[in-house]
């Protein structure tokens, strides 16, 4: 029988999205939330919410006894964890289980099989399920280590062997590089994870990503439901995932998804996990691991099964057989999965925080659909992973969903914190995306050809943000001059206004880059001076964000937006987005150009000092590890020199800007 209230153990899109299909079934729903989520969506879309602590996760999130005692006061008979945080934590299972509660996922005892790499790779071996050769002893002294990498050979991969999400994982090249990136994986593990066992494993080359969707019940059942792709990655991160792969023939997809449902059979598994291999360009796949839990990615197998895999786990938690059998399963068209994340992917993907101004998103479809957390005024917050949104598409083939997939992205507007949109929909037209050929490593070894040019912005852009800054200018002059008090300064259309025939100065920032150009003309009709090259601007219409306009005698069209002191044009292409730059501004005076301070680019905790105070260091030396929105920055020397101060220490909590270390002048 199906439970009549269920507490949701997670924040964000997942939390949302298990209360609306909760909500469909019938099933009274509780959230818990952080003190930084107060206001959150799936605060308000629940039924009743309650706090169960501080804003860092483990202050709360993480915290499972907080959790239990809220499911005891408002009478949930179940538990669903969502993705990350306790999703995959078998003790709390064990204790749902433990208080008389249903855990929505598969048993302790299952997890604890995968839980460990090590163990998990040997156990699939047993089973018969293909993996990588390597090493997974409890041997783990550095010297035992090192002599098993080079039994195993170069290159190789370094992997925490209690991770997951692409935290702790190395690839070594060359024998003398083993020590040091064993330290660093090792370390980063212990921070992540609490224990820093590795495992060694060959290491493919231009390797797909491709995972199966599994669910079983506990009825003695088991199926999958397909492959998805998510090769498209940086470092180790999916960033565009796909369903089916197109790169799979009948007979792999076949052999995948046996291999799969017999990795769940060999460990008892219940609900749903996901079973994750690695293939090589000759077809030959590896299991990796299984994840324990709903994928964040879940969605693009939704779209091509016509399931919902939310209802499917709730079912199984209630003691209901799967729904369907493998002959049953069918797929129809083709489905794709990006994620909208605050982040600056020309200062090297640093996470952003704050509130979103403006965030415009496509209207949902039957070919495009959101899942979200956030709305337009919520705050992106330091202490949680920066996603705004999936946007997930769907059509009859991949072609067309591509298609679809970049009228989507056209149609996003985020102000407020940096986004990673203008990336994406690089990313989507790039050969290696169109053509089906990208592999893990693709975007890591070409990660410029998926970036902004620091310079030369296409004239047709630059143009139709000048004809937006000079279109509203003008509107304000002639309000201005139609003004009832023909004696106040604002109604005054002299040389400054628009309308005058002399030259009209435009200063624009691109990134760091300063753009000036010289517009002359009036009533619509202007000539653009830039870098020695004059273009003709002309017709322009600007109606429900919508430009028109003839450049250089040709017309084109584009979205257009001016707002927050950002000017943001897009041809159905490629966008471009320019703050308008009031004059020239002190940068910090001679603190900025001395080069001689080391700052916290965002909040957070540093957990590695590796200098100290008098010592001599050389530029683009590390100095300290910074730990921020579940990621290692490394904060570099900015020049040769000596440190006179060092003003931060192992464990320490810092601010955005704060200055961490100090070379003497």
């Amino acid at each position: 029988m199906m439970f009549d209230t269920l507490l949701i153990a997670n924040r964000g899109e997942i939390a949302c999205r298990v209360i609306r299909t909760a909500r469909k079934l019938g099933i009274r729903t509780v959230a818990v939330f952080s003190e930084a989520d107060a206001d959150a969506q799936h605060v308000r879309l629940a039924d009743e919410a309650h706090c169960i602590g501080g804003p860092r996760p483990q202050d709360s999130y993480l915290r499972g006894d907080a959790i239990l005692d809220v499911a005891k006061k408002t009478g949930a008979q179940a538990i669903h964890p969502g993705y990350g945080f306790l999703s995959e934590n078998a003790d709390f299972a064990d204790a749902v289980q433990a208080a008389g509660l249903v855990f929505v996922g598969p048993s302790g005892a299952s997890m604890r099989k995968m839980g460990s790499k090590a163990g998990a790779k040997d156990l699939m071996a047993a089973a018969g399920v293909p993996v990588v050769p390597g090493y997974t002893g409890e041997d783990q002294s550095p010297e035992h280590l090192q002599r098993e990498a080079d039994r195993i050979g170069y290159p190789l991969m370094i992997k925490a062997a209690h991770g997951g999400g692409g935290k702790g994982m190395r690839i070594v090249r060359e024998s003398d590089e083993f020590a040091a990136h064993l330290e660093s994986c090792q370390r980063e593990a212990r921070n992540a994870f609490g224990r820093d066992r590795v495992l060694l494993e060959r290491y493919i080359e231009h390797p797909r990503h491709i995972e199966i969707q599994v669910f079983a019940d506990h009825h003695g059942n088991a199926l999958h439901l397909g492959e998805r792709e998510c090769s498209a990655q940086r470092r180790y991160q999916k960033v565009l995932e796909e369903s089916p792969s197109p790169f799979l023939t009948p007979e792999l997809r076949a052999a995948m998804g046996a291999a799969a449902v017999q990795a769940a059979r060999a460990i008892d598994y219940a609900n749903a996990g996901t079973v994750e291999f690695i293939v090589a360009p000759s077809g030959e796949f590896f299991f990796m691991e299984i994840n324990t839990r709903l994928q964040v990615e879940h969605p693009v197998t939704e779209l091509v099964t016509g399931l919902d895999l939310v209802e499917w786990q709730l079912r199984i938690a209630a003691g209901e057989k799967l729904p369907l059998t493998q002959q049953d399963v069918t797929q129809r068209g083709h489905a794709i999965e990006v994620r909208l994340y605050a982040e600056d992917p020309e200062a090297g993907f640093l996470p952003g925080s704050g509130t979103l101004k403006t965030l415009r998103l496509p209207p949902p479809s039957p070919h495009v659909r959101i899942d979200a957390g956030v709305v337009e005024g919520d705050t992106v917050t330091i202490f949680y992973d920066p996603m705004i949104a999936k946007l997930i598409v769907w059509d009859e083939d991949r072609p067309r969903a591509l298609a679809r997939l970049r009228e989507a992205l056209a149609a996003c507007e985020i102000h407020g914190p940096k986004s990673n949109v203008a990336f994406l929909e690089r990313l989507v037209r790039h050969p290696a995306v169109v053509e089906a050929r990208i592999d893990t490593g693709y975007l890591d070894r070409h990660l410029d050809e998926f970036l902004a040019p620091a310079t030369a912005e296409p004239s047709a852009l630059l143009g139709a943000a000048c004809a937006c800054l000079l279109a509203q200018e003008s509107a304000a002059s002639t309000a201005a001059a139609a003004s009832p008090d023909p004696t106040s300064p604002w109604a005054l259309a002299d040389g400054w206004r628009l309308g005058h025939a002399g030259a009209r100065r435009l200063q624009l920032l691109h990134g760091e880059r300063k753009i000036e150009l010289r517009a002359h003309g009036h009533g619509g009709e202007y000539r653009i001076a830039l870098d020695g090259h004059t273009h003709a601007l002309a017709g322009a219409r600007w109606q429900d964000g919508v430009l028109s306009l003839r450049i250089d005698g040709a017309m084109h069209r584009f979205r257009a937006e001016v707002a927050g002191g950002l000017v943001q044009v897009h041809d159905g292409r490629a966008r471009l987005t320019l703050r308008i730059d009031a004059g020239d501004r002190d940068g910090g005076g001679g603190e900025a150009a001395g080069d001689h301070r080391i700052r916290a680019p965002m909040p957070g905790r540093v957990v590695l000092v590796q200098a100290q105070a008098g010592q001599a260091v050389k530029a683009g030396e590390v100095v300290l590890v910074l730990e921020a929105m579940k990621m290692e920055l490394a904060l570099k020397a900015p020049r040769d020199g000596v440190l006179a101060e060092l003003r931060a220490a192992a464990g320490d909590f810092v601010e955005a800007d704060a200055v961490l270390a100090v070379l003497e002048e």
